[in-house]
């Protein structure tokens, strides 16, 4: 696995071994910059359920000014901070080793309000709608926000506007999807 393209282009990240993460393939990462990258200059991104750090480490080396990981397993949080160091990404990096919900309630009333929110969470589990549920009320996004959610095909998002969501788009690949979000604005 390697970042793609920006300031850290070509180098390689760590990642476990075996399943317990699921890093986002080359191709598929591409695809989803191509369709995010005008957003992320100088903007706050936030990768929820990181692994190994691979897609906020783009967002970076692609020009965000910051990036929070939270992964709640300590190994996958100590290669996301090898992989920042690696890439010299670490100044502009907070990483939270922490359950998603409970990181996003600590992270609540400071200074982040996230541009981009992405979630890959482990799927089938419903996890995505607990956190979208959270966030629906949160001031850890404005109007503008775009959360992408990595999903199985099988995942059902019905539910979204229930919670004050839209889906603006998605894209799917082989085995998963991409699902694009914005809060609803009256």
């Amino acid at each position: 696995m390697r970042v793609i393209a920006g300031s850290a282009r070509r180098l390689q990240l760590k990642t476990l071994e075996g399943m317990e993460t699921r890093p986002t393939t080359d191709r598929i990462k591409e695809t989803l910059f191509n369709m995010i990258n005008q957003r992320l200059v100088q903007s706050q991104f936030l990768d929820c359920y990181s692994g190994s750090g691979g897609i906020g480490i783009e967002a970076l080396s692609r020009g965000a000014d910051r990036a929070v990981f939270i992964e709640k397993n300590p190994k996958a949080a100590e290669y996301i901070r090898q992989n920042l160091k690696t890439t010299h990404l670490e100044q502009k990096a907070l990483v939270i080793t922490s359950d998603v919900v409970v990181a996003l309630k600590k992270l609540e009333g400071k200074e982040y309000c996230f541009d981009t929110i992405f979630m890959d969470p482990p799927y089938n589990n419903g996890y995505e709608e607990q956190v979208l549920r959270y966030l629906g009320t949160s001031s850890l996004l404005h109007n503008e926000t775009l959360i992408v959610v990595e999903a199985s095909l099988e995942t059902d998002f019905s539910y979204v506007e229930s919670l004050g969501f839209c889906i603006e788009k998605s894209k799917e690949y082989k085995t998963n999807q991409h699902v694009f979000l914005k809060k609803i604005t009256e």
